[in-house]
C-alpha cells in the first residue's frame, strides 16, 4: 500500500484547498505503464473515499493528455522576452547558501534545469529570487509561477473547471514541498470564490503574498 495527497477546490471560506490522504495499491517499477497502474488505484482509491469521479493527474505520466500538458515541464509561461517552462523559471530562481540564482536554467530543457548539479551542491535553499522580487521559501512562489502561466494557456484553464481534484503520483512531500496538483486547486479555488485574478501581475505580488498568508492563518485555526 501506499499514500498520496489529492487536493480538492475547498467549497469552505477558511480555507483554499482541501488535501486528504489516500491509501491505495501501489505497483512498484519506473515504467510508465507501471505508474499509470498506479494512478489507476489512486484514482480508485479517490472514488471509494470521497465520491469524485472527476479527478485529473498532473504529470507527464497521465493517461490524460491535459494533465501532461499541465505538468510544470511543459506548462509554459512568458516574463519579459522569455518564455520557458513553470519548471525552468522555478529552478532559475534558487538561492542557496553560496550560490544563486542560476538565470541560465531558463534557457535549458526542463529535466535539465531540475537535474543542475549547482542545485545540490550549493548548500541549503535559503530563498527564490525573481525579477528583483525576493520569495520566502512559504510565500507561495511555486504557485504564484504555475498559476501565471494557466491565466496564459485559457484553453486549458477552462478545461479545469470540469475536475473535482488533482493529484501528482510523483510528489512526495518528503523530499520537495511545491506540488503542481495543489497549484491547480489553488487556482480553481480562487476561481470559485470569485476572487479576482488580476493580482498574478507582477506589480501586485504583495497583494498575493498577503491573500496567501491570510487563509494560511485561518487554517491553522481550525486545528
Amino acid at each position: 500500500m501506499a499514500q498520496r495527497f489529492v487536493y480538492i477546490p475547498s467549497k469552505l471560506d477558511t480555507s483554499l484547498v482541501d488535501k486528504r490522504t489516500i491509501s491505495f495499491t501501489w505497483f512498484s517499477g519506473f515504467s510508465k505503464s507501471q505508474k499509470q497502474k498506479s494512478i489507476k488505484s489512486f484514482h480508485e482509491a479517490i472514488f471509494k473515499a470521497t465520491g469524485f469521479r472527476r479527478i485529473l493527474e498532473i504529470s507527464s505520466n497521465s493517461e490524460n493528455p491535459l494533465g501532461v500538458e499541465m505538468s510544470a515541464f511543459n506548462l509554459k509561461t512568458s516574463f519579459g522576452p522569455k518564455k520557458a517552462s513553470v519548471e525552468c523559471f522555478y529552478q532559475a530562481s534558487k538561492v542557496f547558501d553560496n550560490g544563486g540564482p542560476f538565470l541560465d536554467l531558463i534557457d535549458k530543457s526542463s529535466l535539465d534545469a531540475k537535474t543542475d548539479l549547482r542545485l545540490k551542491e550549493n548548500g541549503r535553499l535559503q530563498y527564490f529570487l525573481f525579477e528583483g522580487e525576493k520569495w520566502g521559501l512559504n510565500e507561495g512562489f511555486y504557485d504564484w509561477l504555475y498559476m501565471n502561466a494557466l491565466l496564459e494557456n485559457e484553453q486549458i484553464r477552462n478545461q479545469l473547471l470540469e475536475y473535482e481534484g488533482f493529484t501528482d503520483i510523483a510528489f512526495n512531500p518528503k523530499k520537495s514541498f511545491n506540488c503542481q496538483a495543489y497549484s491547480a486547486a489553488l487556482f480553481i479555488s480562487l476561481i470559485r470564490k470569485n476572487i479576482k485574478l488580476d493580482f498574478f501581475g507582477r506589480e501586485r505580488i504583495s497583494e498575493f503574498k498577503s491573500l496567501m498568508n491570510e487563509f494560511s492563518n485561518l487554517e491553522d485555526q481550525l486545528f
